[in-house]
């Protein structure tokens, strides 16, 4: 692949309210260099998702990201997007081990100048945690719940607060949890009503949702 072949979707954000991101999983340390050696001469910010912290480290150190995360996997080449907004949204994790997913949906959040309230560890096997915390997450306009295994903190969840609950089932679990298979069943089969649930580990996609909801690109 060279520069002719890389087409960047200038109209996204027109049409969507947000802008393109760039999937780094299935590409090579070349082609990510391309696409921001091509992204610099636009003067055109990215951000990049799936982007492992040794396919970071192969990437021509002159098209290095000036900002990157290696919990999400996220990097922000050129400048944040827009202006700062002031929307309330809460990332809610039940474990550490659903971090990945929900620092993926903090720094997209992020990336489009939205700081969000990430709170971590509050999962069922506790509950006295979420209790500690639950006021504080009342006080958001969208709350991403990030669950793995049972997933049981997002109907949990759905049954307490009152704003717009988006649901990341993780691929954390033992064996019957499936990849997070399980959690995602147990999302889309929750008798709390009205939660909006995205695919496996897609922290980036509850963020885009979110920042639908609040119309804020």
């Amino acid at each position: 692949m060279d520069a002719s072949e890389i087409t960047f979707d200038f109209d996204r954000e027109q049409r969507l309210g947000l802008p393109e991101a760039v999937l780094c999983a299935g590409k090579t340390a070349t082609q990510i260099t391309q696409i921001l050696t091509a992204a610099a001469s636009r003067d055109h910010s990215l951000l990049l998702t799936r982007l492992s912290p040794e396919m970071h480290a192969q990437i021509d150190p002159e098209s290095r990201l000036i900002d990157y995360e290696s919990v999400s996997q996220t990097g922000f080449f050129g400048h944040r997007h827009g202006a700062a907004h002031h929307g309330r949204v809460a990332v809610v994790s039940a474990g550490t081990s659903d971090a990945p997913a929900s620092f993926e949906a903090v720094r997209t959040l992020g990336f489009h100048n939205l700081q969000a309230t990430l709170v971590m560890d509050v999962g069922v096997a506790g509950l006295w945690r979420l209790q500690a915390r639950l006021e504080e997450i009342k006080n958001h306009q969208v709350v991403i719940v990030v669950a793995g295994m049972d997933g049981a903190l997002a109907s949990v969840i759905g049954g307490l607060v009152s704003a717009p609950v988006i649901v990341v089932p993780t691929s954390t679990g033992y064996g019957a949890a499936r990849g997070g298979k399980t959690a995602l069943a147990a999302a889309l089969s929750s008798c709390a009503p009205g939660l909006l649930v995205c695919n496996i580990d897609n922290g980036y996609g509850a963020a885009c949702a979110a920042l639908r909801i609040l119309g804020t690109p």
